[in-house]
């Protein structure tokens, strides 16, 4: 019992680390998803984490029903026609896009705050998450088990900071969305939700094979589901309170967070330069467990040959390619969901 209560703990962490990253810690994703359309959002986030209970058990029960090892064995299983290998070649550009905007972004933080030279904070986390992944899932496990609690743990500080020095300021006045806001707060969660559950498969399809329980596999996810929604309620919470001034910054929970002194500012700023390491790790994780069970490169070798990809590209930028593949990744990941689900129903299920 108790064994299976710790790899239920483990499943919910990894879960809730590879789906945070730090557009969520920093309050960003948050104010573009939901924050913006006012009190309808926190549906939203519930909707969300319904649909990660759902969409991610599903992923799992298939991969263990078919001992698959990485999101491009799931993507062929579900699709194995042409629009699967569309997918499966966009999710690996999207990944190591996402690897390679990490390392620059962990370079720009290290720079602002402490004036190293951003190539330094690039080569940091390249190093630490290379030491990291030769450990395999087990150091995937471990890092999401001490970043995790450390995330909750200082929101939740944040967040009761906020309510006990401004409960009297606190009115219905202020849970408006954004003024000229565009767009439909069902289809921003669906999508935003979506786009999260095709991220963390790389991740919970290997996952899902290591555990080999689906009972462990399934409360992990609601466990994790569960934590995720109550930390994005909290994060909505705050920026809704904190509107319209949120919009003119690049880490609105910083923002909320500054009033509370440095300590906080700093613990702040920590914990989102670990979750964009957790996300990192993620992402180096899902592609070298399809490097090697696609292309027989073996795993540890893999994860040299996408950090050595991501470093450069992490220098140079690529702003254009970002702007068509992420809308792209966003379209596709819906229908991977549709065929999940077609998939589970017509083989799973009989």
């Amino acid at each position: 019992m108790k064994k299976e209560l710790i790899k239920i703990f483990q499943v919910s962490a990894v879960f809730i680390g590879t789906i945070v990253g730090a557009g969520l810690a920093s309050g960003k994703e948050i104010t573009h998803f939901f924050t913006s359309f006012g009190l309808p959002s926190f549906f939203g986030i519930i909707l969300c984490g319904l649909f990660y209970v759902l969409l991610c058990s599903i992923i799992s029960e298939i991969s263990l029903n078919y001992k698959l090892d990485s999101y491009s064995d799931v993507i062929k299983t579900v699709s194995p026609n042409i629009l699967g290998k569309f997918t499966g070649v966009i999710t690996t550009f999207y990944l190591i896009s996402s690897a390679a905007i990490i390392l620059a972004g962990s370079g720009a933080l290290l720079n602002q705050c402490f004036g190293v030279p951003k190539i330094i904070g690039t080569l940091l986390m390249a190093g630490i998450a290379i030491l990291t992944l030769l450990k395999g899932t087990d150091g995937l496990i471990g890092i999401n088990s001490i970043i995790v609690p450390s995330l909750i743990i200082i929101i939740g500080t944040i967040f009761i900071l906020y309510t006990l020095f401004n409960k009297d300021n606190l009115t219905l006045n202020m849970f408006h969305g954004k003024v000229g806001q565009e767009g439909n707060w069902l289809i921003s969660s669906i999508l935003y939700g979506g786009y999260n559950v095709l991220c963390c498969s790389g991740v919970l399809v290997p996952l899902s094979t290591e555990v080999k329980n689906k009972k462990s596999m399934f409360w992990g996810i609601v466990l994790g589901s569960i934590g995720l929604t109550v930390l994005c309620v909290a994060i909505n919470f705050m920026l809704m309170l904190n509107q319209p001034q949120i919009y003119e910054y690049q880490v609105p929970l910083l923002y909320i967070a500054n009033r509370f002194g440095r300590v906080i500012q700093f613990l702040l700023m920590g914990i989102i330069w670990c979750e964009m390491f957790s996300t990192e790790v993620s992402d180096v994780y899902s592609i070298s467990k399809t490097l090697d069970n696609t292309f027989n490169i073996k795993y540890k070798h893999s994860i040299f040959i996408v950090i050595a990809i991501a470093i450069p590209i992490s220098q140079i930028g690529f702003g254009n390619l970002i702007e068509v593949l992420y809308p792209l990744f966003g379209v596709l990941s819906l229908i991977f969901i549709f065929q999940c689900i077609y998939f589970y129903i017509r083989k799973c299920k009989k």
